[in-house]
């Protein structure tokens, strides 16, 4: 009944995928988006002049939280000790990039964990700047890269 899919069981009720099987391997995963603003807002970002406080350094502390809180976040995702998140925040003239990179070693990959730490970096951002620029739009969330695993690496083109 399930037709190949994982997080359903015969009977087509939810499950957790069952990981004990596979091996213990490294694994890693870069994600990343970006929030488009107003050329003021990434001034007032930039110059230190948000109210709210210094947006990067907050975003970057959510991205890492995040990512470490996916499986709270995520249905049916594994909770993983992750080895490191690294969150990279690139402002420019008209926004911010983020992107995330996420490790573990384990029997499951952390391409949820990247995913989930870039969006609530850029969420983050969006908070904190939201008084200078409501138009602000996030975006391009995307998986970058991914190492490890059965399936082995991949790379978007």
């Amino acid at each position: 009944m399930t037709g190949g899919l994982t997080h359903l069981d015969e009977d087509g009720s939810a499950r957790m995928v069952d990981v004990s099987g596979k091996a213990v391997t490294a694994r890693e995963a870069v994600a990343a988006g970006r929030i488009a603003m107003s050329r003021e807002a990434a001034a007032a970002i930039a110059a230190g002049q948000v109210k709210k406080g210094d947006v990067l350094a907050v975003a970057r502390v959510a991205g890492i939280m995040a990512a470490k809180r996916t499986s709270d976040l995520i249905p049916l995702c594994h909770p993983l000790p992750l080895s490191s998140v690294a969150v990279d925040l690139a402002l420019d003239e008209e926004g911010v990039t983020v992107t995330v990179t996420a490790r573990t070693a384990g029997q499951t990959g952390v391409e949820m964990e990247a995913l989930t730490g870039a969006s609530a970096a850029l969420l983050t951002i969006y908070d904190m700047a939201k008084a200078l620029d409501k138009a602000m739009v996030i975006g391009n969330v995307r998986l970058l890269a991914k190492t490890g695993g059965k399936s082995g690496d991949w790379r978007a083109s």
